[in-house]
């Protein structure tokens, strides 16, 4: 027997945001209609799908792995809504990307393609929800939030310390420049791993560790990429996403030596409209546009 369509909503409502009084907001119900719903899938299930800790809800292991499916059947369902109610495929197409990636990556790879004005953008942080959001096509880093989807590696990048044309660095190179002239990239609490001076210095096997508290400190590649134009310190940009600034000679790589990335830059779109024939073309262009560049 099939779980009913509402406990479903209610779940995957709440365990995106965290929250039965946000899901409820969000489904326009009160927090306690929310719980009603889950609890009703729990025991459709069999299975305890949160732990309830006063106002603070955390997924058991049995919420986690079922959460991506039910957002996939979720994006499924709303997908072929969309196609009966227009009587066709949606005109446009909702292109979701990290904001970095957008201006520095995204907008010179999509020099070329033609639309006819039927591609959205849209920059904004992961989670983003397929079928709430109505988004059709996610460009992001690593694809964890997103294991039951379509998801096809675009590239590995690597680190490079960057600077303008016009930063005189100092006789020891990059080693030898004063703390305050790093600037540092905090990508904040949902990336473990992230472009870092110190690991930087640690993969080249020296000894210098900067200051993170004495330079610049921003929470963007692209902010960090626009210091360094700027000719305020050299920052750590990963090389095919700022590729573009550097082979216009808007950033000059000041070291030769690079540190791998951990992850791949991906596309993610749900498996119900990967025959879309939109899709298929806005794909095959940014995969040509990535081995380019490669």
């Amino acid at each position: 027997m099939l779980p009913p369509l509402n406990a479903m909503r209610a779940f995957e409502a709440a365990a995106r945001t965290g929250s039965f009084v946000q899901a409820g907001v969000e489904l326009g119900v009160t927090s306690a209609a929310v719980s009603q719903q889950v609890r009703a899938l729990e025991q459709h299930l069999g299975k305890h799908l949160f732990l309830r800790q006063g106002n603070r809800i955390t997924l058991t292991d049995a919420g986690r792995a079922i959460y991506p499916r039910i957002e996939q059947a979720l994006t499924d369902l709303a997908s072929v809504a969309d196609e009966l109610a227009e009587g066709r495929n949606r005109a446009r197409l909702v292109v979701s990307v990290l904001p970095s990636v957008a201006e520095l990556w995204l907008a010179p790879a999509m020099a070329g393609f033609s639309s006819d004005g039927k591609v959205e953008i849209r920059v904004e942080d992961d989670p983003v929800a397929f079928a709430r959001d109505g988004v059709d096509l996610r460009i992001t880093y690593g694809a964890d939030y997103y294991a039951d989807h379509v998801t096809e590696v675009l590239f590995r990048d690597r680190i490079m310390a960057v600077a303008a044309p016009g930063f005189v660095l100092p006789k020891g190179g990059v080693e030898a420049l004063p703390d305050s002239a790093f600037i540092h990239t905090d990508w904040g609490p949902a990336f473990a791993t992230q472009p870092a001076w110190n690991a930087w210095f640690a993969d080249r096997l020296s000894d210098r560790r900067p200051d993170p508290g004495a330079g610049l400190k921003v929470g963007m590649i692209a902010v960090a990429a626009a210091l360094a134009r700027a000719g305020l310190g050299v920052a750590l940009v990963p090389e095919r996403i700022a590729g573009d600034d550097i082979r216009s000679g808007r950033l000059r790589v000041v070291e030769p030596h690079s540190l791998p990335m951990s992850r791949d830059y991906v596309m993610v779109w749900p498996s119900a409209i990967a025959r879309r024939p939109l899709l298929r073309a806005v794909t095959a262009h940014l995969r040509e546009a990535a081995v380019r560049v490669s």
